[in-house]
């Protein structure tokens, strides 16, 4: 499956799982308070599937999955059959109203919490957070050395690397210091602080990550596998080899003797291999191969592969899992609304939220990754989705309840012209969001 397949057949699964779920919660209250349901659709425009249930609701797919929405019956939408007046949505109380309204979001959380709960169960295949700062980066100059070991982030424990760039992700769109634990290779440990507060305003996550210089520890120089019939075997090479320098000049870890592979290989192809071997030295004449490797770009080969990075599972059982899971839940709203509020007075850079496309690259990415990752993003979006439907405009379930709120106070419903003008104003506010979110994901994949 392609790239742009992958991702448009996973971004269907995602808007379908999520925007079903968000839809069924409307759907669900609705029919427990007495409204009579119309149409449940998944999408909008021309219906390309349909049925009538039982309950005489029309169930369809609709051909573009954009959304959803439930149809309910309502007498500011038509005339009203008196023998169904007492299911009519408007007739309902206003305490009723608030429900239907916001289950949506509502069921969008429990679908986040028992998302994660399964992540935890599962269990995600991560790697240890052993990190490497590049030479004059924000974290080279906070202390941070080669080979130190991340252990809290602003006093949150962390494990894994994603968990850990996870947390420094979210720091970024604040830019406050960061404080960190670190365990160094001797074994000592460190409270260091990353001065976030360094950076510039307003720019993007990916420029600020750059700036910052905190990378993964590569793999040491240690010849882990060397593949049969390939120029490292046949010169002699072994398993376990610690490889010390290519043609005179040392190597610090695989990383770096594969740039030196490739630069010395490019002048001849015949290399001299210092190794250690059982703790003696010991001189290797090989001959690089010019060839490409399923399908990768043309390279300069020996057949030699690292040692894998130290493997890092995050699993619990299921009574812990629903914990973790919640207090994910509640961490990761405070900072969406911690970003929301940063994007505002302009220290994060709205460049940083995406539309459709993104969420598609994202969702095949995390996909092929594997089902617990992609529970982690479907997690990550449902979260998303709660959070954008709750906010204050007109349209947006978060609108309604703000009439609902103004009819609570003032005893009576708001007038059908304001609720005019706010569909007017909902309507500019959402469109130049979207717009916003395509400028930018067409913008960062024209420049990337």
């Amino acid at each position: 499956m392609t790239s742009f397949f992958g991702s448009v057949f996973w971004l269907l699964v995602t808007l379908g799982v999520l925007v079903t779920f968000h839809e069924f919660g409307h759907f669900w209250v609705a029919r427990r308070c007495g409204v009579k349901v119309l149409r449940f659709s998944i999408g909008f425009g021309n219906a390309i599937w349909k049925r009538i249930g039982r309950d005489g609701t029309e169930y369809c797919i609709s051909a573009i999955p954009l959304g959803g929405y439930v149809k309910m019956l309502d007498a500011r939408e038509g005339e009203v059959d008196p023998a169904l007046r007492d299911q009519e949505f408007t007739g309902k109380p206003v305490w009723q109203r608030i429900a239907i309204v916001a289950a949506g979001p509502g069921f969008n959380l429990i679908f986040t919490v028992a998302a994660l709960w399964l992540v935890f169960m599962l269990g995600r295949a991560d790697v240890a957070p052993i990190i490497t700062a590049t030479p004059h980066s924000i974290a080279a100059e906070a202390g941070l050395q080669p080979g130190d070991r991340i252990l809290r982030i602003d006093g949150q424990a962390v494990s894994t690397w994603s968990d850990s760039m996870d947390a420094v992700a979210n720091a970024l769109l604040t830019l406050a210091p960061l404080p960190m634990t670190v365990r160094h290779p001797d074994g000592s440990t460190a409270q260091l602080s990353l001065p976030l507060n360094q950076l510039p305003a307003g720019k993007p996550i990916e420029q600020y990550l750059d700036k910052l210089g905190l990378q993964l520890a590569p793999p040491a120089a240690i010849a882990a596998v060397v593949e049969p019939g390939q120029p490292a075997a046949l010169a002699g090479f072994r398993s376990g080899d610690r490889i010390l320098s290519v043609n005179g000049q040392p190597v610090a870890d695989f990383a770096a003797f594969g740039k030196l592979v490739q630069t010395e290989a490019a002048r001849s192809p015949h290399l001299t291999v210092a190794v250690q071997r059982q703790g003696h030295p010991l001189d290797i004449k090989v001959t690089a191969r010019w060839e490409s490797l399923q399908g990768q770009p043309m390279r300069w080969l020996l057949g030699i592969a690292p040692p894998r990075l130290e493997p890092a599972t995050v699993r619990y059982g299921p009574v812990k899992a629903l914990g973790a899971a919640l207090t994910t839940t509640w961490r990761n709203t405070r900072q969406t609304f911690s970003m929301i509020g940063s994007m505002l007075d302009g220290r994060a850079s709205t460049r940083n939220i995406s539309s459709v496309i993104g969420i598609a690259q994202y969702a095949n990415a995390s996909a092929q990754m594997g089902l617990a990752y992609f529970l982690q993003f479907l997690a990550m979006v449902s979260l998303s989705l709660a959070i954008l439907n709750l906010l204050p405009i007109p349209v947006l379930d978060g609108g309604h309840l703000l009439y609902y709120v103004v009819e609570l106070v003032k005893g009576s419903p708001v007038s059908e012209q304001v609720m005019v003008v706010g569909q007017y104003i909902g309507l500019i506010l959402l469109f130049s969001l979207v717009g916003w979110t395509f400028y930018n994901d067409i913008h960062r994949i024209l420049v990337s």
